[in-house]
């Protein structure tokens, strides 16, 4: 029944319209581009030996294909942690529609520098596109989980945030599709799998401006709350929305008392310590539990499991379908009943338990020839888990954590660190398979337990509270009978 009222509620006014013009100019594009590089590699890998040995007459050696390939897939994430560092400075002077407007105007021109780059013969244009996409991915994901946050209603807030994880899954299924040589995986058109996304960028440019603004920022930062309702109305349908309204109004009175912070200032405010430690262990928890070392390296890990390698792509394709359907399922059927809690210490502690048996069954994959398809059914279990676990529910915690004055700073520097760590850990990565073959998954199970003790003993539940009660709940949390509110006080006497 709850799950029928959502879907009633979404459908009232164009919220599902605004959410889905959201959804793929945001984190589908970073989920596209996270799986688009895989298939045309190889093909790239051959045109930066052609574009060489055109200019200087000579084949390059190994070693130089080798830094400017690294060098075009790592500067997706040089460019993420500039995105993600400007979110406030774009996302506050501009409004988050025009700020999702921009984003996608970036993602475009990327598009053209990358399209262009194969009839120039130049690999220097691929990794300039490759900074674009990776700065328009960093500034579209973090606005595009407020701007989701900002539109939503207390009752169905963790449903319409979740979808921001959705349209990342989505994104994956799509650069594993068109990657497929059935489709545009030929060596011709390599440049072009890389642009696809570009066409759902102009969607968003060219519908957008006729969406509303997100409501909270209409009413908190720009004190219009004439426009705030008329933008509630627009989205959710006819109501007088006095929950929301009175919400912003608490809201807006503790911000009057606290303006709003900087990176640095937030991190100093001890207020919010527990808030920004919980973020920063998930976050590292969800970089190191594994799934981005399955999602980026799936084709060798599978590989290395022992499956045909004729095989491989269409298992990496039905692992995308799993991702979707359990985001959508977590959304409408889960966070919201189970609440976000459960969804954390629970998927943690299955995920660290499959990555046991995963270990197990890739040094056993030489004893029968269907352990390398148990290898793969694990994996399946496990993205089901993340995603209807962890991956799903960390867009929606992340947005409830923070009050309007600290969100913009806390996407900064939690974006920052995202990026950061999916930078680092493609580079070790492939050292650290070398050097501990398949019980690198051990690691990963470790922490994985880690994070599941954690939010089973330290995160409150934040299911159906407004902001405030949050904010308070996180300062009543102690620790051998010691908390960050009683430094406060203690500091407040002195």
């Amino acid at each position: 029944m709850g799950s029928f009222q959502q879907l009633k509620q979404l459908t009232r006014g164009n919220a599902l319209f605004l959410i889905i013009i959201l959804g793929i100019g945001g984190t589908f594009q970073n989920g596209y581009h996270i799986t688009g590089l895989s298939s045309p590699s190889p093909y790239i890998q051959r045109f930066i030996n052609s574009s060489w040995y055109d200019r200087y007459e000579e084949p390059p050696p190994p070693q130089t294909v080798t830094m400017i390939w690294s060098l075009i897939v790592s500067m997706y994430a040089v460019g993420g942690l500039f995105g993600a560092v400007s979110v406030k400075l774009i996302s506050g002077r501009f409004g988050r529609k025009k700020a999702m407007i921009s984003n996608s105007i970036i993602s475009i021109a990327a598009a053209g520098v990358m399209l262009a780059s194969k009839q120039a013969k130049s690999y220097e244009m691929i990794i300039v596109a490759r900074i674009l996409y990776g700065f328009s991915a960093g500034l579209g994901s973090s606005t595009h989980v407020m701007y989701l946050g900002e539109i939503a209603p207390i009752k169905i807030r963790g449903a319409v945030t979740l979808t921001s994880a959705t349209f990342s899954s989505l994104g994956k299924l799509f650069g594993q599709f068109f990657g497929l040589s059935e489709i545009l995986g030929h060596e011709d058109l390599w440049n072009v799998v890389l642009c696809v996304p570009a066409f759902f960028s102009l969607v968003q440019v060219l519908v957008l401006p006729f969406l509303p603004e997100a409501p909270r920022y209409l009413f908190i930062e720009k004190g219009d709350e004439k426009a705030c309702k008329k933008a509630l109305q627009s989205l959710w349908g006819q109501g007088d929305y006095e929950q929301e309204m009175d919400e912003m109004l608490a809201e807006q009175a503790a911000i009057d008392a606290v303006p709003p912070k900087t990176p640095l200032q937030l991190l100093r405010d001890r207020t919010v310590r527990w808030q920004l430690l919980t973020m920063s262990i998930i976050y590292w928890s969800n970089q190191l539990s594994g799934m981005s070392t399955i999602s980026t390296f799936s084709f060798d890990i599978f590989l290395k499991a022992g499956l045909p390698r004729d095989q491989i792509r269409y298992v990496t394709l039905c692992l995308g379908v799993f991702e979707i359907i359990t985001s959508i399922s977590c959304g409408l059927l889960m966070i919201e009943h189970i609440g976000r809690r459960p969804l954390f210490w629970g998927g943690y502690g299955v995920m660290g338990a499959i990555l046991v048996f995963v270990t197990v069954t890739l040094n056993l994959k030489d004893s029968s020839e269907w352990v390398p398809y148990i290898t793969a059914s694990l994996i399946a279990l496990f993205i089901i888990f993340f995603c209807g676990g962890p991956g799903g529910t960390t867009g929606t915690l992340l947005s409830e954590l923070f009050i309007q004055s600290d969100r913009m700073a806390a996407f900064v520097l939690i974006g920052s660190q995202r990026w950061f760590f999916f930078a680092m850990q493609g580079l070790v990565f492939p050292f650290l398979i070398d050097a501990l073959d398949s019980y690198c998954f051990m690691l990963f199970a470790c922490m994985c337990l880690l994070a599941s003790l954690y939010t089973f003993f330290l995160l409150p539940e934040t299911n159906g509270k407004t902001l405030l009660e949050i904010s308070e709940e996180f300062q009543s949390i102690t620790v051998c009978g010691k908390s960050f509110s009683d430094e406060i006080k203690a500091a407040t006497r002195l």
